[in-house]
């Protein structure tokens, strides 16, 4: 199915109980400004401004063991997780509105909904 995607950016994922302390270190590592705060059920985030190249980068809180993943961001999800697979990689769920996947490397990364196909890098078409 025709669809467009790109490298949307990367999420910081944070083992930690002080989110703000990891959100200043990776701010000032980056040379971003701290952007907005995000708590959506369980799930706590806080994005960076600034990005070179627009790229969405945020740090998030989570269970398992810290580590960095890329967002693919595209127009129909579905249509690039299933290019994805074909490319090797599988789905391991879908949660809330976006499919984590996995390359065949063994690295965990998420297709998302592309929100402003108008900023950033043009997207690639996909026939």
């Amino acid at each position: 199915m025709a669809h467009r995607s790109r490298l949307a950016g990367f999420i910081i994922d944070c083992q930690t109980d002080d989110l703000d302390d990891a959100a200043r270190f990776w701010s000032q590592a980056l040379g971003v400004s701290i952007g907005e705060s995000m708590v959506e059920g369980e799930a706590v985030y806080i994005e960076f401004d600034d990005t070179p190249g627009d790229l969405h980068i945020e740090v998030q809180k989570v269970a398992h063991p810290s580590r960095v993943h890329v967002d693919i961001e595209s127009d129909d999800i579905d249509a690039e997780a299933e290019r994805l697979e074909k490319l090797g990689a599988k789905r391991i769920g879908f949660v809330k509105r976006w499919w984590v996947m996995e390359a065949p490397t063994g690295h965990r990364f998420c297709v998302v909904k592309m929100h402003h196909p108008e900023r950033g890098a043009t997207p690639n078409d996909w026939d």
